[in-house]
């Protein structure tokens, strides 16, 4: 009788140690130097880098560059769209400024411009327009 309840030990045992090997480890964290060696993301960073530095034709074309090397993230993909808007919009391309606000939407539907962004005269009324 003693045998019964060592075997079932035993069994438990087995039991959690498979249980154990089953367990998914976390991938580890991503670090900045990881991104920024992805072409995609260097691009975006050079484009948006390029946008606050007033070089508009250089952020456009970073951030075309970005989105067409594959950017891994939804709110990256949104963010080139952003900024691709918000030079479409400055130089009178008020359709492309559209396209690129829609395709922000698409690839975040949680993309949203803040307060001080919606009230800009340039894109401000075109996001407004194609809002859902």
């Amino acid at each position: 009788m003693r045998l019964l309840p060592a075997a079932m030990l035993v069994s438990a045992l087995a039991a959690a140690v498979l249980a154990a090997g089953c367990a998914q480890t976390p991938p580890p964290p991503v670090g900045l130097l990881d991104v920024t060696s992805r072409p995609a993301e260097r691009a975006l960073q050079g484009g948006i880098r390029a946008y606050e530095d007033g070089q508009y034709p250089e952020a456009e074309k970073q951030l075309n560059l970005a989105l067409t090397t594959g950017l891994v993230s939804p709110r990256d993909r949104a963010a080139a769209h952003k900024h691709l808007a918000f030079i479409y919009c400055t130089s009178s391309r008020t359709s492309d400024c559209e396209a690129a606000f829609r395709a922000a939407r698409q690839a975040d539907p949680a993309f949203a411009l803040n307060k001080s962004e919606q009230g800009h005269p340039a894109w401000g009324p075109v996001y407004k327009r194609v809002q859902p």
